[in-house]
């Protein structure tokens, strides 16, 4: 395909400049990628003093400077598409500033050519950290006001600032008159928190406190802490408490009653295990309704995946939030039927399946009822979260992932084969089953795919978008994990696949008929492969 010139005209550039002030870069199409220009906005919101030229000079060495870690892997895979589709791309990022904070931009992506004739990549993009920090307050409001359905109090610790405040207590609660008033982190435990509790009990929540602000490990499964302490009637009842992390700095203490009676722990066992693993996820996969006994719904927040399975847009949800609506309505355009949903509602927790456009996998979600039955006029529900890992690029399951390599060489994803887009990719892939686990370097890949072709610029350029492209595809299907690059080789992750080739070479008799003298039969190449098959056959 004729390569397009997407550079963006100088013009342009100053319009939007003057008109909505946006940053502006060059960089080149390398694997770090060296920044060639950068303007005096894009400095700006960097925080980067523009007479250092020093320090500008070393960022761009490698533009991965102002992304930060848990960004790059993103980052790199709009890079990708951009390069192998040739289309620009626009989404959301974060930048790492100079000052070690964190800007939110919006921009677009594009591959150009410079004056020179040479491949870039240049990047427009505005800043919006402010209008993010709003968004995310009001998205935090509504995590809040789901939590406060499950937990009595709720606390802040902030691990940066060392500042403590209760963000949501009782009616009558000690805590209610100073609510959203920051305290010094060791004067609130001593002087608010311990003195609430039963005297037998203060050592256990002293340590349980201080190994957390010291360990502070908020990817770790939350540890609960029991005790006694005075409620808002002024007796001594039973608690449970847990943290749970909002973000690097900030996490949440949440407490709540527990009861004695061993029907109602029995009762709510099953809840309380699956709620500490739910609200592990800040904002990801939750949900809050009201449902009224004549079965209408209300919903009150939820995140996109949660909109995406009912089956609605933002607006329509939002729309959805200023009413009551009759349940069969409202689960009408959802992925599971209406009997599963009244079982939902009256065992109090399901399993729903659901296909995920995004990985072309089916995927499950668990549901989870913050209230048993209809015994009051409204009950609240947090609900939806995975209960599985098959769309999750990073772990990969080789039963989930079948290679056919004996006939025509096909790969299969669950029951689905993979619809590469590009032959050479699908060819790629084949040539490092065929490897076996070992790594094929830039030059052996250029030998196999054009044979007749010498190791130069052009086929180099080729075989790099080859390489994208097949990347791009198992990305699609979450299983980019099954392919190992390091310095420009690849290899296939035999333990991440099941492929008929590596059972029948295993040697184990339930294997030994597989082989039927036929091997990657789409590709010429193979046949070397099939000589040292047929010759164990002999």
């Amino acid at each position: 395909m004729e390569q397009k010139n997407l550079k963006v005209d100088k013009e342009i550039i100053e319009f939007f400049t003057k008109t909505v002030p946006c940053g502006f870069l060059k960089y080149t199409c390398e694997k770090q990628p060296r920044v060639t220009y950068i303007n005096d906005t894009m400095l700006e919101m960097l925080r980067i003093p523009g007479s250092d030229d020093e320090y500008i000079e070393m960022c761009k060495s490698n533009i991965y400077f102002f992304i930060p870690p848990d960004e790059r892997r993103r980052f790199s895979k709009y890079l990708n598409h951009v390069y192998a589709d040739e289309t620009p791309f626009a989404g959301e990022i974060s930048l790492l500033r100079c000052d070690g904070t964190r800007a939110y931009v919006f921009g677009w992506i594009t591959k150009a050519v410079n004056e020179q004739g040479e491949e870039e990549f240049q990047s427009l993009c505005m800043d919006i950290t402010e209008q993010r920090q709003t968004l995310k307050e009001r998205e935090t409001e509504k995590y809040l006001r789901g939590l406060s359905e499950v937990y009595d109090k709720i606390f802040e610790f902030n691990f940066s600032a060392m500042t403590f405040k209760c963000l949501c207590s009782q009616e009558g609660s000690s805590f209610k008159k100073v609510e959203n008033v920051p305290m010094r982190m060791p004067d609130a435990l001593e002087n608010y928190l311990l003195p609430m509790v039963a005297e037998e009990g203060r050592d256990a929540v002293r340590t349980f406190f201080v190994n957390f602000s010291q360990k502070h490990t908020p990817d770790a499964k939350p540890e609960q802490v029991r005790y006694r302490a005075r409620s808002a009637d002024g007796t001594f009842k039973q608690y449970l408490g847990l943290f749970i992390r909002v973000d690097d700095s900030v996490s949440l203490y949440c407490c709540r009653e527990t009861h004695d009676s061993a029907a109602l722990k029995s009762e709510n066992e099953q809840l309380k295990e699956n709620m500490r693993d739910l609200v592990r996820h800040f904002s990801d996969g939750i949900a809050a309704f009201e449902v009224s006994p004549e079965r209408k719904v209300k919903p009150l927040y939820a995140s996109e995946n949660v909109r995406d399975f009912f089956g609605y847009s933002e607006d329509e949800w939002l729309a959805l939030t200023e009413k009551y609506t009759p349940f069969e309505d409202f689960v009408k355009n959802s992925q599971s039927g209406v009997d599963e949903y009244l079982e939902f509602l009256r065992r109090g927790e399901a399993v729903f399946a659901y296909f995920d456009h995004r990985t072309k996998m089916e995927r499950k979600i668990k549901a989870v009822l913050s209230q048993k039955g209809m015994t009051s006029r409204f009950s609240r529900y947090v609900m939806l979260y995975p209960v599985d890992d098959s769309g999750d690029s990073k772990t990969g399951d080789s039963r989930n992932i079948r290679v056919r390599a004996f006939g025509y060489f096909d790969v299969f994803v669950g029951d689905r084969p993979i619809a590469f887009s590009n032959k050479k990719s699908k060819e790629l892939l084949a040539l490092l089953v065929d490897r076996r686990g070992g790594y094929v370097t830039s030059e052996e890949a250029i030998s196999f795919l054009w044979e007749d072709e010498p190791a130069n610029s052009v086929t180099f350029a080729r075989y790099r978008k080859v390489a994208l492209r097949l990347k791009n595809t198992l990305e699609e299907y979450g299983i980019s994990n099954i392919i190992e690059a390091k310095d420009g080789k690849r290899r296939l992750v035999p333990e991440k696949v099941q492929c008929d080739l590596y059972d029948y070479l295993s040697g184990r008799e339930e294997y030994a008929g597989l082989f039927k003298g036929s091997y990657l039969t789409n590709y010429s190449w193979g046949e070397t492969t099939l000589g040292e098959l047929s010759g164990n056959l002999e």
